[in-house]
């Protein structure tokens, strides 16, 4: 596991489009998936990154307590034959038992995480009105949830919504290295 953290995107950079199958095998746009909501958080991550993996409970939550608001879309970038926990084929389980609510997507040649510029998981972008407007890290804490201190995407998304104010610092987000293929 190589620790990495997020380059940094600047805020006002447009959506980039996508059309991406997701766990069920459906094909998504990113324009179906901005429709309805003043925001949208795309986020690059997988099944077996425990930074990922830590950070699963804290987008659904954001899903659940924002979804007139805000669609989430996770995008799994690693299709590589060295980790089989990551292939198309466990996304649909994976969902089923994390109870995951939104759309979970495959990025099967990494085209679209090598448009962002994304370089690990969790690697997440929220766009409103389809500009980046946040490019960082979910929390503060992402080993010991009980003790975050800054919920860095909630006041980002609760700023952008008019209800709070955004940090005035923000910091990258950090976790396992995307997985390649060349």
């Amino acid at each position: 596991m190589a620790l990495m953290e997020s380059n940094t995107m600047q805020p006002g950079e447009k959506l980039i489009p996508f059309e991406l199958k997701d766990q069920d095998g459906n094909r998504r746009t990113s324009e179906q998936l901005s429709a309805d909501h003043a925001l949208l958080l795309v986020v690059f991550t997988c099944n077996h990154c425990p930074y990922a993996v830590a950070s699963w409970p804290v987008l659904i939550d954001l899903q659940n307590r924002y979804a007139n608001e805000l669609q989430i879309v996770a995008i799994n970038p690693n299709n590589n034959p060295d980790y089989p926990d990551d292939h198309f084929e466990k996304m649909k389980p994976y969902v089923q038992t994390r109870g995951i609510n939104f759309p979970y997507l495959f990025d099967a040649d990494q085209s679209v995480a090598r448009a962002y510029k994304a370089v690990c998981t969790p690697d997440p972008y929220l766009f409103r009105d389809g500009k980046l407007i946040y490019h960082g890290r979910l929390t503060d804490n992402w080993q010991h949830p009980e003790e975050v201190q800054e919920h860095s995407m909630e006041l980002q998304i609760q700023a952008a919504l008019g209800q709070a104010e955004a940090p005035r610092e923000t910091f990258p987000s950090m976790g396992c290295s995307i997985k390649w293929v060349r």
